[in-house]
């Protein structure tokens, strides 16, 4: 039976998924989910045959009775005749507590199935919406944080689509019992522990009984809010392009000339580019007075997660936890493409380097050299087109490599001579005459060359 609300669903499908060719729908067994995926086979059916539609129950493993929802979740699919995938998943609740981890966990799952040309959609609803309002609220959040939630936003490259955020609850109930549909109740959905559950059960029921349409201006705030991040980001984002260089570095100097509060806004986006989450106010002002303002001899840094704000001649930047690799000495046969290890890239030898990596042309190995890769230059050394010796701080420094990338650098040598720092200096001693040696470092294997993995001097 087609309803009035049939058609503003469907009518909502038709804007939202009108590029669509692929979806991925996430199917909890609850009531939204239910009511998201009845709708969408209904709408493919009858408006959408070319559609493909396929759902994804993720096993947190939490509750005692998600095998059960497993199970009605697959029943449910076969019934309409829609693909269906269960995937389980590991929660670690210690750093972030249950909620986060879950919900972290539950999205890692989401990329990690999802097809390329498929688009993850959602069933969050209006009173979602407002929910996530007043969490956003309750943690002191700006309009980036009041926004709430898109209805559709980049996934990884992918599209997130949440098409029910104008529907309210009542109405997917509604839905539900004209379609005659079941659904699985979660336990937990009524502990008030929970923030979410304290405020769906202990607060909003007042102010929707005070303000029926309480929702909806919550709503329409949310997307206020997202209307000015938006102008924002229109207005600043270009400023802050010319203020970063290709490794993201933030320059700080133009940066003092601005207000406190525009400049806290290139700040806020800078660090939303670099990968890092949202510091509160009181955090990006002591990124900004002990990193961004310290002597200029410091080496500073403030962690923000994951990332690590440090300040390099002039520069912020975000950096991952990296680890030294001082401890590493690697054998070479300089035949194989040699994988360094935690991820520090490659190396290889080749006699046409692609001018878009990092190489260096030193003299080939002699037959009585062995050739190793080190990690943690020290002493002093005389590289090549200088006139003396400079120590490895003051040529650190000289050749603008960061602190945290110098026990990362790769450091050839054959026997106990340094030959070169491969991609940023060649010593006198590996300086090539007539017989020339290409060496690449690059951050990805070159396509089909043959791996030689890291092996340290231990495991010969």
């Amino acid at each position: 039976m087609n309803t009035a609300f049939d058609d503003q669903l469907f009518a909502t499908f038709r804007c939202v998924f009108s590029t669509q060719r692929a979806l991925l729908a996430g199917l909890s067994g609850g009531l939204d989910s239910t009511v998201l995926l009845h709708a969408l086979r209904q709408w493919q059916i009858t408006e959408r045959p070319d559609l493909r539609l396929r759902a994804v129950y993720i096993h947190h493993g939490l509750n005692p009775l998600a095998d059960s929802w497993a199970a009605h979740c697959r029943a449910f699919c076969e019934e309409y005749s829609v693909p269906f995938l269960m995937c389980p998943v590991q929660v670690d609740p210690r750093q972030k507590g249950i909620e986060a981890a879950a919900r972290e966990a539950r999205y890692q799952a989401f990329r990690d199935i999802i097809a390329p040309d498929e688009a993850l959609v959602t069933a969050q609803h209006l009173d979602d919406q407002c929910e996530t309002f007043f969490l956003a609220l309750k943690r002191g959040s700006g309009p980036a944080g009041l926004s709430a939630m898109a209805e559709n936003m980049d996934f990884g490259g992918h599209s997130l689509i949440r098409p029910l955020l104008s529907f309210s609850r009542v109405q997917l109930e509604h839905y539900a019992e004209i379609n005659h549909l079941t659904w699985v109740e979660d336990d937990s959905n009524g502990d008030v522990r929970y923030d979410r559950n304290f405020l769906r059960h202990s607060v909003l029921p007042h102010l929707n009984t005070r303000w029926p349409h309480f929702a909806h201006a919550v709503s329409r705030s949310a997307s206020l809010c997202a209307e000015q991040e938006a102008l924002l980001d229109e207005l600043l984002l270009p400023e802050l392009a010319q203020l970063t260089d290709s490794n993201h570095g933030l320059s700080v100097s133009p940066l003092l000339a601005m207000s406190a509060i525009k400049r806290n806004a290139i700040l806020r986006r800078w660090l939303d580019q670099c990968g890092a989450l949202m510091p509160s106010q009181h955090q990006l002002a002591l990124i900004w007075q002990e990193v961004a303002l310290a002597k200029p001899d410091a080496e500073p840094g403030y962690f923000v997660k994951p990332r690590t704000i440090c300040r390099y001649q002039g520069r912020l930047f975000a950096v991952d936890k990296i680890t030294g690799l001082s401890t590493h000495c690697l054998r070479w046969n300089m035949v194989s493409v040699l994988i360094l290890p935690d991820d520090a890239g490659y190396l290889y030898t080749t006699e046409a380097p692609d001018l878009t990596d990092l190489f260096s042309v030193v003299r080939p190995p002699k037959a009585d050299e062995q050739v190793t890769v080190r990690f943690g230059l020290q002493g002093n050394l005389h590289i090549s087109g200088r006139d003396r010796r400079r120590s490895a701080k003051k040529l650190w420094q000289e050749l603008h490599v960061a602190p945290w990338l110098r026990d990362r650098t790769p450091l050839l040598w054959y026997n106990d001579t340094l030959i070169a720092a491969p991609g940023i200096f060649v010593t006198r001693e590996g300086e090539a005459n007539e017989a020339k040696l290409y060496i690449v470092r690059t951050k990805d294997n070159p396509a089909g060359g043959v791996v030689d993995r890291f092996r340290t001097v231990s495991d010969q």
